[in-house]
């Protein structure tokens, strides 16, 4: 299949529109906000501001010599990374991406009349105008061709953010809407933004019911069985839904009506576009199953008793609470963020605490990159990255001259641990969290099965290499271990923030439009061999404690991961691209447990990633691996997909040395003199079909594989070829 995106790196349209030398980027406990300063004086973490926004870092990061060996090669990398590690111990980084996220923000400050600084909306509207396409939409990531619900969403906000409708950005998005019936056929997403906004009818949108939240708990579809992610986003869309909420009609909204609808809003059939959708969109039709419910609760719509609504939307709105508090107000990502901060304000009123609380928090997903200022998919990927690193660097025999980086990270991943449980969790839907890590913050208050394995993986290491004066304890160690134990499913799988609660069958109502999976909280091979490990890790260090149990645990979660392998040899990532990553995250868990080339599965493994080795001695996947579930190889050679494929080969014990050898002076070229990495590729996925950014994965596995390969090759300069 050809390639179907943005394969070049863009040209920058639009040139920063604030001083970038006064952005600071002040953290504290992993929590990142960017701000502008008066003084150059009271920048925070002034090195990583620069770099990460853009500006010249040289007098901090100066050119090393010509590296004459890969050792040498590795010790500049970590030299470099080193340097933008944060106060509080972790790596900052761009966890943007989707592009349907920052409108989200807008319509929110917009409704809710809160106003949006202006070096802010300036950084929002340079990285909108940079993401633009040719044909004047925006896609549904930063890497896609244009959709209908991009470029609907990202118009309004750039109208939010003050820019006149004569723009020439504007008049070629409105040319690309015009040619699409403007925004009727956009997605469901979408179609909910645009109904609280006042731009469309909610008649144009199905019902969302509810009342579902009113089913006994035992009831196969309640709400409780759906996915974390997914239970989140249509909890609160569901109480705006059944309160018709839209905002008051402002001369705004009226142009953008005009603007962006091809007929006057009273003229429209809003109902005959509440099942249709632009193809440029449409990633998971609807099944006959969904339309027959849909049409069975649409009718319900129009004789929903009033009693039975309220106490339906009180139950959501109770849950929704639990959900803020929780999460000190951050919420699980950045879609129900902004849903809830804006059904506080509906219903506490603009001067209650718990919308100031809102507010306060809002900035803790913006992030300032290079293309401008975005909304990242959630709060940021400080513990995975900073989890990812301490792997990375113990094994290199250079790790003794970074101990304070290790000592940096420990105290990161010690204050990053969820030392609580929820009070009354299971009322509102969620399971334990004490000794869990999340995937970002502590505060964030979301444990993932896959960031408590690699957070425990990370505090082992410190503790075992005695990078730090104070390890975390045995009890916080065995309550990680506690956590990981009961999120196993019986399949012998693990899923992301829960147990699988419901059936594949939920997929059938799955009215997204756009993405795939989203229902349940499925099993994944990445979060199984991130479990892996760590129990593996933890078992050598504790083999007394509750030995049974971890030994079935890991047994049964090995036999889940060689059941997941495909005909090819493959295993198939869902959080990154794609086979390559899959594949990886399989040959870490299965090697982590004793399995490497001699066992037949690991073989063919290998076999996969090595046909796909290209004449440069690198890989490369697109992410049409992501949404077509075949392998897609990519143009051109991806930094990330090499490390990810030299990584894999090492830990099987590959016997064939030149075929990683070429991966990793492919690896040593694309190094810069200052031991960085360039961005290509975007490498991170969600649900299928949108992607997302990791900046610091440049660095990470990289420097990974190099200390992987020196550590087994010991001897090898590499560069003498």
């Amino acid at each position: 299949m050809s390639y179907r995106g943005i394969l070049t790196k863009r040209p920058t349209v639009c040139e920063p529109l604030t001083d970038l030398s006064k952005w600071s980027l002040d953290v504290k406990e992993g929590r990142q906000v960017w701000s502008m300063v008066d003084s150059l004086d009271e920048k925070k973490n002034d090195v990583a501001s620069r770099y990460h926004c853009g500006l010249p870092i040289k007098d901090a990061c100066p050119d090393f010599p010509p590296p004459t060996s890969a050792k040498e090669s590795l010790r500049n990398g970590l030299e470099f990374f080193s340097t933008l590690q944060t106060d509080d111990g972790h790596w900052a980084g761009d966890y943007g991406g989707p592009m349907f996220l920052l409108p989200g923000f807008a319509i929110t400050m917009h409704i809710t009349q809160q106003p949006i600084k202006e070096c802010i909306a300036l950084e929002m509207t340079r990285y909108l105008r940079n993401l633009q396409n040719a044909d004047g939409g925006w896609g549904i990531h930063i890497e896609s061709e244009s959709t209908v619900f991009g470029t609907s969403l990202n118009y309004v906000a750039m109208r939010i953010f003050g820019v006149p409708k004569t723009d020439q950005a504007m008049v070629r998005a409105r040319t690309f809407l015009a040619a699409r019936e403007g925004c009727l056929n956009i997605p469901s997403w979408g179609k909910f933004w645009l109904a609280v906004l006042n731009v469309y009818s909610w008649d144009g949108v199905n019902s969302l019911f509810p009342e579902m939240v009113l089913l006994p708990k035992w009831f196969p579809l309640h709400t409780h069985r759906l996915w974390s992610y997914c239970r989140t986003v249509y909890m609160p869309m569901s109480w705006l839904y059944g309160r018709k909420f839209q905002a008051p009609l402002t001369n705004l909204i009226k142009e953008l009506r005009e603007e962006l609808l091809p007929k006057p809003f009273d003229e429209i059939p809003w109902a005959q576009y509440r099942n249709s959708v632009a193809k440029e969109d449409l990633y998971t039709p609807h099944t006959k199953v969904l339309d027959l419910f849909f049409s069975c609760v649409n009718v319900y719509e129009k004789f929903a008793s009033r009693w039975l609504r309220n106490r339906a939307l009180d139950w959501i709105y109770e849950v929704l609470e639990s959900e803020n508090e929780f999460t000190n107000y951050i919420c699980i990502g950045p879609v129900n963020k902004a849903i809830n901060t804006l059904i506080t304000w509906i219903v506490e009123g603009p001067e209650s605490e718990q919308f100031k609380k809102h507010m306060d928090r809002m900035g803790d997903y913006l992030w300032l990159g290079r293309d401008g200022m975005k909304m990242n998919g959630t709060n940021g990927s400080q513990l995975w990255d900073t989890a990812f690193m301490v792997q990375g660097l113990i094994e290199t025999d250079l790790r003794d001259e970074f101990k304070d980086v290790f000592k940096k990270a420990n105290e990161f991943i010690d204050v990053s641990q969820i030392k609580v449980n929820h009070p009354n969790h299971s009322k509102y839907y969620r399971d334990i969290t004490k000794g869990g890590w999340p995937f970002s913050t502590h505060e964030m208050g979301w444990v993932v099965a896959d960031c408590t394995g690699e957070g425990l993986k990370g505090a082992l290491i410190c503790k075992k290499n005695k990078f730090t004066d104070a390890p975390l304890s045995d009890e916080r160690l065995f309550d990680a271990v506690n956590v990981l134990l009961a999120m196993q499913n019986s399949t012998g799988g693990y899923a992301t923030c829960e147990k699988t609660r419901g059936w594949h069958l939920f997929e059938w109502f799955n009215a997204s439009e756009v993405f795939g999976e989203i229902m349940i909280d499925y099993d994944y091979v990445e979060c199984t061999s991130s479990v892996v490990q760590g129990l593996c890790q933890f078992r050598e260090m504790y083999p007394n404690h509750r030995t049974s149990e971890v030994n079935k645990a890991i047994e049964m979660a090995c036999d889940y991961l060689f059941g997941k392998q495909r005909d090819d040899g493959s295993f198939e990532g869902m959080w990154g691209i794609c086979f390559t990553y899959g594949t990886w995250f399989a040959l870490d868990g299965l090697g982590g447990a004793g399995y490497d080339y001699d066992h037949p599965s690991i073989k063919k493994a290998c076999d996969f990633l090595v046909s796909k080795q290209k004449e440069d001695g690198g890989w490369g996947e697109t992410f049409m691996s992501c949404v077509t579930r075949e392998y897609v190889d990519h143009p051109m050679s991806q930094v990330v997909n090499t490390a990810w494929a030299v990584l894999s080969l090492l830990k099987a014990h590959y016997p064939d040395q030149a075929v990683i050898r070429k991966g990793v002076k492919f690896l040593l070229e694309r190094q810069q003199s200052d031991g960085d990495w360039e961005q290509e590729g975007i490498c991170g996925v969600f649900n299928k079909n949108c992607m997302i950014s990791y900046s610091n994965f440049k660095n990470i596995f990289p420097l990974w594989a190099l200390a992987r390969y020196t550590t087994a090759y010991p001897d090898d300069a590499v560069f003498q070829s």
